[in-house]
């Protein structure tokens, strides 16, 4: 602990330095310069500092990971049970009645529980460190001899000169060397959500995470942009001290939660029927011995210890699944997530459009073409430092495409000088530079959109003529970007303004009394795919509603193409006008949200969750972070900026609503058989209690040896492993799925004792029937060697049907059809249950079975078998029926 006390503060004493100091003497004591570090700097600066890696908390070795695949609670009763079988079996039993075999089972049943369950756990493990391998987040810096690059964060160096701009995560501990409206967002580090402003300017004092000139790993570039030495990397930054400092657990997920309340349920069914049984069998019998060892084998009868390990796989073998379709579950539990959504919200751009956005016209106020609008807002585009979106991309093209035919456009960079600027934000919407020509006359050029350009605009430039910017002028404006929207194009408007503010004055406050000269139209087609990724979402039970920061003209237009109705459309200025409830009523009958601020999105994800509703998020912006963090399940594509992939729980490696569709669907196959076998195993315990409560208060002998009750229970929940691969119905996979348990302790009591007839039918038939008849008479009238013939033939007859009827559950329960004919399940799971079946029925006719006093049976208890079990699917059918007429579900 002293250790890491003196680490941390040699560490600090570095940074408080660095701020402190002028960047000069800051750059030479790290032995690099603002043309960056040689290779063989780089070199003696990772061997000196260290790579620039974290581990979030010790990472857990094997033993305690092989440990903790079998310790769950399922595990934990049955090892208690094996422990007290050993006690009655072995220590306190007769020396001619000492028997291990029990114990055995037992012990294979958690050593098969656990070891699929390691094996399943390693596997998801390195399939998801596999897959969180292909997102390869990066930085941009500078190294002599070379431009500016990106290169993996892992690869950033102390020393390293790195630039910064709006959307990226700082990579390692900075000191400013020199910053533009630089604002960062600390949240990460100190729960604070407004954003702070850090500069170059060296700092009087240091003051912690409060100096201006610092920057910290893991917080995020809000708008603006920096440029700025590495001070520390990797476990010597302060998110690396605190990484390893603390080992916090996962917050718990709701499935999760959902899974362990299904778990203890069970657990607590099994504490209160056991000591029932035990009691009924005591008294009724007088062997308390036998009772006890029959209690239990009933307890582990009744313990479903493969549920951690059916769990596991089906969630891993979900997200191996969506690899294969390049999307990338960070967090094994999101794919189910991803399943039960049932409203998609997504922006425009890139997702119903192409991505390839393209500068369609540079109009002036009269709507005529005009290179003179272009070179203005080339020059804003080029000369900003902050985030370059499509839009600014798309202008800088087209001006290099169209200056080998318009001197007017050729050499701007050289012919210009940039002052000044204030970046973008989504509050603004808006940006601007200020640039210097040759003869030393300087002007502000700000695009952004139209409405925001009338506000700070009071004339425009109409027929080469400037004019003031009264209502006939501004309804001439709105109209020509009106048209523009109604043909699907996104207007931004440009205006200019000389001589603003000198250099260090120059502030917001400046954007006003401009001349707005012109528009830029711009037009980003959809996707080929998007209409029928529409639909299919639709076939699936997911509704698609649009949250985007666009004109709401443009996204209507783009959204009838698509075939998407817009039934209604909120405005941002709207939305901040209405109380949560008020938007949550209206959310509900909206499709589609514009002019919105990531604080609108975010509100309108809560309104949605809060009306019950299960919200996926896809984005890629800064704008979008937000609301990823609020939605059950964040969606991003691996090109989106930083903090918008750390929000994300799902990565898209392409940015396609059908990509989206098929991981909703393996969604809901990992849930689907999730719940099909917690309830199979509820209602077969459920059931499996109802005939064991029966057969012990009326037989004289018990229904089932101990030892047979484990063999039993160990072949079916082998059978069982194979429920993960099963096929699911596609009528199940078009409806979203919330988890449940109040459905599934229904189920139980429902189905449970539908088997529990059969099982006392088959009571009845070998009781007073097939017994009788191969024994010569009643158990009651035999003598010792008859009723010991009896009991053995009752109790194959009943080992042997329970097995058929409890594999018979798997098919009947795993779909609301017919089973066998309407639906057909996987071949692993038809195999491994047909072969479970085989075992079991000819364990009696081997030696095995007459070493634990199995009998064979004759040919006509197949026959009745047979009639018995014909009853029972039939029965099964009907109540499944009545289930769903009554209920309208069944998993």
């Amino acid at each position: 602990m002293k250790t890491n006390y003196t680490l941390r503060a040699r560490i600090q004493e570095r940074l408080d330095s660095a701020a402190t100091h002028p960047i000069r003497g800051v750059l030479q004591s790290f032995d690099t310069s603002l043309q960056g570090l040689s290779p063989s700097q780089v070199e003696n600066a990772r061997e000196t500092f260290g790579k620039n890696t974290i581990a979030h908390g010790k990472e857990v070795p094997l033993y305690k990971r092989l440990i903790s695949a079998f310790i769950n609670p399922f595990t934990c009763v049955l090892l208690i049970l094996a422990l007290v079988s050993i006690f009655t079996d072995i220590v306190w039993a007769d020396p001619g009645d000492k028997n291990p075999v029990t114990v055995i089972i037992i012990t294979v049943m958690v050593l098969i529980s656990g070891c699929l369950r390691f094996v399943q756990e390693t596997r998801s493990g390195n399939a998801a460190q596999n897959l969180k391998a292909m997102i390869r987040s990066t930085a941009c810096i500078k190294r002599q001899g070379a431009d500016k690059k990106e290169i993996p964060m892992e690869a950033i160096v102390v020393g390293d000169i790195l630039y910064l701009s709006a959307g990226d995560m700082v990579p390692a501990d900075v000191r400013m060397i020199c910053a533009t409206d630089c604002f960062i967002s600390q949240s990460s580090l100190t729960g604070e959500s407004e954003p702070v402003e850090k500069t170059g300017t060296t700092a009087a004092h240091a003051s912690g995470m409060d100096t201006p000139c610092l920057a910290y790993m893991g917080s995020t570039v809000i708008s603006g942009s920096a440029t700025a030495v590495v001070l520390a990397v990797g476990t010597e930054t302060l998110l690396g001290q605190e990484a390893q400092q603390l080992s916090k657990p996962p917050v718990q997920t709701s499935f999760e939660k959902g899974v362990n309340a299904v778990s203890w349920v069970l657990i607590r069914f099994m504490l209160v029927m056991v000591p029932v049984v035990l009691f009924v069998n005591g008294f009724t019998k007088g062997d308390w011995t036998d009772a006890a060892l029959f209690a239990i084998s009933v307890a582990v009868g009744l313990t479903p210890e493969m549920l951690p390990m059916i769990v596991t796989t089906c969630l891993s073998k979900g997200a191996v699944a969506m690899s294969r379709e390049k999307v990338i579950i960070k967090n094994l539990n999101a794919i189910q997530n991803l399943g039960s959504i049932d409203i998609l919200c997504t922006d425009k751009t890139g997702t119903l459009t192409q991505d390839q956005v393209a500068l369609e016209y540079h109009l002036d106020i009269s709507g005529q073409s005009n290179d003179r609008v272009l070179r203005h807002a080339f020059l804003n585009s080029y000369y900003q430092t902050g985030l370059k979106n499509l839009m600014d991309i798309a202008i800088i093209d087209r001006t290099h495409f169209l200056a080998e035919e318009c001197k007017d456009l050729t050499g701007l960079s050289k012919r210009f000088e940039k002052v000044d600027e204030i970046p973008f934000d989504f509050e603004r919407r808006r940006m601007s530079v200020v640039v210097k020509d040759a003869s030393g006359k300087t002007q502000m050029i700000t695009k952004g959109a139209i409405e925001e350009m009338l506000a700070v605009s009071s004339s425009v430039e109409y027929n080469g003529t400037i004019i003031p910017l009264e209502d006939d002028m501004r309804t001439i404006v709105l109209n020509q970007v009106d048209q523009l929207n109604a043909d699907g194009m996104r207007v931004l408007g440009v205006a200019q303004k000389n001589n603003p503010s000198p250099v260090g004055a120059f502030c917001t406050d400046d954007e006003k009394d401009m001349v707005l000269i012109g528009y830029l139209a711009f037009l980003d087609p959809p996707k080929e795919t998007t209409a029928s990724a529409i639909k299919a979402l639709k076939t699936y039970g997911v509704g698609v509603k649009i949250l985007t920061g666009d004109n709401e003209k443009v996204t209507a237009c783009i959204c009838r193409q698509v075939g998407l109705p817009v039934h209604k459309i909120l405005l941002g200025p709207d939305i901040a006008a209405m109380d949560d409830t008020t938007l949550g009523r209206a959310c509900e009958a909206t499709t589609l949200f514009a002019k919105l601020s990531p604080s609108d999105k975010s509100r309108i994800v809560s309104a949605l969750r809060d009306q019950g509703h299960n919200v996926g998020y896809m984005g890629d912006g800064i704008n979008d972070a937000s609301a990823m963090k609020t939605s059950d399940v964040g969606i991003s594509v691996d090109t989106a900026v930083d903090i918008a992939r750390e929000s994300a729980d799902v990565i898209l490696l392409k940015k396609d609503l059908m990509v989206l569709e098929r991981g909703i669907v393996e969604g809901r196959k990992t849930y689907a058989n999730m719940i099909k076998y917690i309830k199979m195993t509820a209602s077969s315990n459920f059931g499996n209690m109802f005939s064991v409560l029966a057969a012990s208060a009326f037989l004289p002998f018990l229904p089932m040896a101990s030892l047979h009750l484990i063999l039993l229970n160990m072949i079916y929940d082998i059978s069982c492993t194979a429920i993960p691969w099963d096929n699911v119905d596609a009528s199940f996979l078009r409806t979203p799925r919330q988890w449940d348990a109040n459905s599934i302790a229904r189920f139980m009591l429902w189905i449970g004792p539908t088997s529990s007839v059969f099982d006392i039918t088959t009571y009845l038939l070998m009781n007073f029937i097939l017994c009788p008849a191969l024994c010569g008479g009643a158990y009651q009238t035999l003598g010792p060697q008859g009723q010991n013939l009896f009991v053995s033939l009752f109790q194959t007859g009943w080992f042997i049907e329970s097995m058929w009827s409890q594999t018979l559950v798997i098919h009947m329960i795993r779909t609301p059809k017919v089973p066998f004919i309407q639906s057909h399940a996987s071949a692993p799971v038809t195999l491994l249950s047909a072969t479970g079946i085989a075992v079991l029925t000819s364990i009696p006719f081997s030696p095995l079975g007459t070493a634990i006093a199995l009998h064979p049976l004759p040919a006509v208890y197949f026959l009745w078998l047979a009639l018995i079990l014909s009853g029972y699917m039939v029965l099964v059918n009907v109540v499944k029926k009545y289930y769903i007429r009554r209920y309208h579900e069944w998993l």
